[in-house]
């Protein structure tokens, strides 16, 4: 167990994920050494003016130290980091600028990465021949002369193979540390600077938004056809033997409703599989429904057995796309709710305001009102989620609701505000 611990960060895959970070530093470092030698014999030589000399010197430096603030190399350095030392940094936000303690951040881990890289790859390069000099000594081989290597070598072959393997696993330990204190900087010289923490929550709360947005999505339609097959299966059971032509008419129902259920049902995979990897929806997708097909909603819902008396006032072609979508998804889960949870009759008022010459001070609402009767088994939060729904959409428009029971009836009242001038 002591020598597993001894040895263990010689043998473990990521000590040499981590050396291989620290070579690619170095091999990025090898431009500035040579740049460096280049300027130390020019300052050494006095056939080159020395103002010369320094102002080629401070063009160096500018052209060298810019690659180190860019947010690109900021960028390479956090997935070089991701990969090769395993450490959980997030994508920086794309379109997102920095700022200057970010940069700085940004430019000193860059520093310290060709810094540690190029010692690294400088020990490698003078140590490991150096070594494997000396163990090759003990086998018999002839490397020629060893004393350049120092005095106490001589011709000593234990003590040549020794020192060689002392030089090689200091080196194998030298590079555990400076990968392991890599691993442990980068979080902080690379971490999310707080406008970018602040744009990645922002980013995540736009992703839950529109996936509870989808969701709803995916439970008024889906929600709404299974329930109208529900009764037009029953209803068609009832009447198979005694109205044949009715019982026909129920399934050719239940094969629209169920079609449609599809389509939307692919539209909103469409859109899930368009956000996850940026590909664009198959083609054929179902649009948005909107208030424009009201009439067959309700024809549907007739169909299903639940009658509906509806009052229509105005224009429902001539209201803005959005308000439109929300408006036809909260009346198709009123009637679904009223189908599944109530009974009688169903009343549907839908009141579109027409768009003024001069501007109302009170703004133009959109109003939705469905009344029905209740059954006993229907208590106050008879809606369930699909009220839960409703009030979401009516909060995301900015407009208001009230749903509860009235007088030995369930009415729901909504009023969506309706922007002048929006596109249709």
């Amino acid at each position: 167990m002591r020598v597993h611990r001894v040895l263990g960060p010689l043998v473990r895959v990521s000590t040499w994920r981590r050396a291989v970070f620290l070579l690619l530093g170095g091999v990025l470092a090898l431009p500035y050494a040579l740049l460096a030698a280049t300027f130390a014999q020019l300052f050494t030589r006095d056939a080159v003016p020395l103002p010369m000399v320094v102002g080629l010197l401070l063009v160096a430096v500018v052209i060298a130290a810019v690659p180190v603030f860019l947010h690109g190399s900021r960028t390479l350095e956090i997935a070089a980091a991701r990969a090769l030392l395993a450490v959980e940094l997030p994508e920086p936000p794309a379109g997102h600028r920095l700022d200057r303690e970010t940069r700085l951040r940004a430019a000193l881990w860059i520093a310290l990465h060709l810094a540690t890289g190029g010692v690294v790859v400088f020990a490698a390069i003078s140590a490991f021949p150096m070594a494997l000099v000396f163990i090759a000594q003990q086998f018999g081989i002839d490397t020629g002369p060893a004393q350049g290597f120092g005095p106490l070598i001589g011709q000593n072959r234990v003590w040549s193979t020794l020192v060689g393997v002392v030089v090689l696993v200091g080196l194998g330990y030298a590079v555990a540390g400076l990968g392991a204190l890599a691993a442990s900087m980068a979080p902080v010289l690379l971490g999310p600077s707080p406008a970018e923490r602040i744009a990645g929550l922002e980013a995540r709360a736009a992703r839950l938004a529109e996936r509870n947005r989808l969701a709803r999505e995916l439970h008024d339609s889906v929600g709404h056809a299974l329930t109208v097959a529900t009764l037009q299966a029953g209803a068609a059971r009832q009447v198979l033997d005694g109205d044949p032509e009715f019982a026909r008419r129920a399934l050719a129902a239940i094969e629209e409703t169920s079609r449609a259920a599809m389509d939307d049902l692919d539209h909103v995979l469409g859109l899930l599989r368009e956000r996850e990897d940026g590909a664009r929806p198959p083609a054929g997708t179902a649009p948005q429904r909107t208030l424009a097909q009201l009439g067959r909603l309700v024809d549907d819902t007739r169909g299903a057995g639940l009658p509906v008396r509806t009052r229509i006032a105005g224009d429902l072609a001539g209201l803005p796309a959005a308000v439109s979508r929300e408006g036809y998804r909260i009346v198709q889960e009123g009637l679904t709710n009223a189908a599944r949870h109530g009974r009688g009759p169903v009343r549907l008022r839908v009141d579109v305001p027409a768009e003024p010459a001069d501007p109302d001070p009170d703004g133009r609402w959109l109003e939705i009102e469905l009344e029905n009767d209740l059954t006993a088994a229907t208590g106050p939060g008879g809606g369930g989620r699909g009220l839960d729904g409703m009030r979401e959409r009516v909060l995301l428009l900015g407009g208001r609701i009230s749903a509860g029971p009235r007088n030995g009836r369930w009415q729901v009242q909504v009023r969506l505000p309706v922007p002048r001038g929006e596109p249709r």
